[in-house]
């Protein structure tokens, strides 16, 4: 028993579908959030890691006309290693309707702020205009979660976990989720197939007893 206990994959910690959408509203509401708005949507769209998002340059996101693309291939990403196949995934993501529409709302934004579009400029940068930090980049999470009245924070890497895991609901194709999380084995995917507490209260709620 213990055995199969320990090998018993637990589910990753995500956002409801509440606090996600309190967090997408709240930081929309306020001027000052969309950058974050933006970045949160982004990640909760396509799953990039914090990492990712932050390696982000306006080339990489918009075209030459400056409108959003479709797919994005990205320059910098997680490595697991040769031996593990990472460097021979296809390592690009596909943007969601929604959130090309914000891009190119926040292009303009961009451009309204004096910050530059350039192709080799970053796409979210700080006050400075310098290319946002990890660091400022939690410190914001933190603050809005705080915003959002939410009881127990999260790292901002719940935000990919959330995404990945209602990507598995939606479609229950542990294959598509592998290839939208760029997973080398199908085996680490596997983690967002399994059931949440939500799903148990929702299963047992109506159990005859």
């Amino acid at each position: 028993m213990t055995a199969y206990a320990e090998r018993t994959q637990k589910p990753p910690r995500t956002l409801t579908k509440a606090e996600y959408k309190k967090l997408l509203r709240v930081t929309g509401e306020h001027a000052r959030g969309f950058r974050d708005h933006v970045i949160f949507s982004i990640a909760l769209g396509t799953g990039l890691r914090e990492a990712e998002i932050i390696a982000l340059n306006c080339g990489d996101v918009f075209d030459s006309h400056g409108r959003a693309r479709r797919r994005v291939e990205l320059r910098v990403y997680k490595r697991a290693g040769k031996a593990k196949g990472a460097d021979r995934i296809n390592q690009e993501v596909f943007l969601p309707d929604a959130l090309r529409y914000k891009l190119n709302k926040f292009r303009r934004w961009k451009i309204q702020q004096n910050e530059p579009v350039g192709e080799d400029d970053a796409l979210f940068a700080s006050r400075k205009n310098a290319r946002l930090s990890s660091r400022r980049l939690r410190a914001a999470f933190r603050e809005w979660q705080e915003a959002c009245g939410f009881a127990k924070h999260f790292k901002f890497h719940a935000l990919r976990h959330t995404a990945l895991t209602n990507l598995y609901q939606n479609t229950r194709d542990i294959r598509l989720v592998q290839r939208v999380a760029r997973h080398a084995n199908v085996n680490t995917t596997t983690i967002y197939a399994q059931p949440s507490d939500e799903d148990v209260v929702r299963s047992v709620r109506d159990l005859d007893c």
